[in-house]
């Protein structure tokens, strides 16, 4: 039986609730997985001495379950791990959307908001493995390939867990909705101008040998 096939929906909250644009609204948690597992970075908004901060970062998905990471020097991080309540997001921009009238210009995106607040993952084995889920996520096969993080490196690195329980999924797709009268009336050229992320060729650091191959985890990832 397929994973998405035993998933429970996803559980609406008054913050994870659409106010606009319901009907893009996803129920489907695998829904979800999907965007979360299809995005390469992630944004974690939290309020701050005061102010609203959103970071750019690095996570992986592992279940309900989504990890990230940062130095123990961040107080962004050390926040986050206090107990409060976080916000993390994902964006897929799919295409540029063009309407007959600007009004009804758009864009087709996936979109994912999660709710909660961050737990400091302590326990030394889920901490590397959290680690290891961020890793395979942005660039899967390197734990097998490169040297593990030794216990320096270690002790100067936040892991913090986030249960996916309150979230929600907004997906726009297709094409430009557009008014009677422009339909019948406007000849402006109308469409999707899609938009997509592809890996160019490896680039080697100066200091590895010519010789040297690309590793297939690596190589697999970019134009034939």
């Amino acid at each position: 039986m397929p994973e998405h096939a035993t998933l429970p929906p996803l559980s609406s909250t008054p913050r994870s609730t659409l106010t606009r644009k319901k009907n893009r609204a996803a129920q489907d948690r695998a829904a979800l997985h999907e965007v979360l597992d299809a995005a390469l970075i992630c944004h974690v908004g939290l309020v701050l001495n005061g102010s609203p901060v959103v970071l750019p970062t690095g996570y992986g998905r592992d279940g309900d379950t989504v990890y990230f990471h940062g130095s123990t020097g961040s107080g962004n991080l050390r926040a986050a791990a206090g107990g409060v309540d976080v916000c993390l997001t994902v964006t897929i921009l799919d295409g540029i959307v063009y309407a007959r009238s600007l009004n009804n210009h758009s864009m087709n995106y996936r979109s994912a908001v999660v709710h909660g607040r961050a737990r400091l993952v302590e326990d030394s084995d889920e901490r590397l493995h959290g680690l290891r889920v961020v890793s395979d996520h942005l660039s899967p096969g390197s734990w097998e390939h490169a040297r593990e993080p030794n216990a320096k490196e270690l002790a100067s690195v936040v892991v913090l867990a986030l249960d996916l329980a309150e979230a929600s999924v907004k997906i726009r797709a297709g094409e430009p909705s557009e008014e009677p009268e422009d339909l019948e009336g406007n000849p402006a050229w109308a469409g999707v101008l899609p938009i997509r992320t592809v890996f160019d060729a490896p680039v080697p650091a100066s200091y590895v040998p010519a010789e040297t191959p690309i590793p297939d985890h690596v190589a697999h990832r970019t134009p034939a």
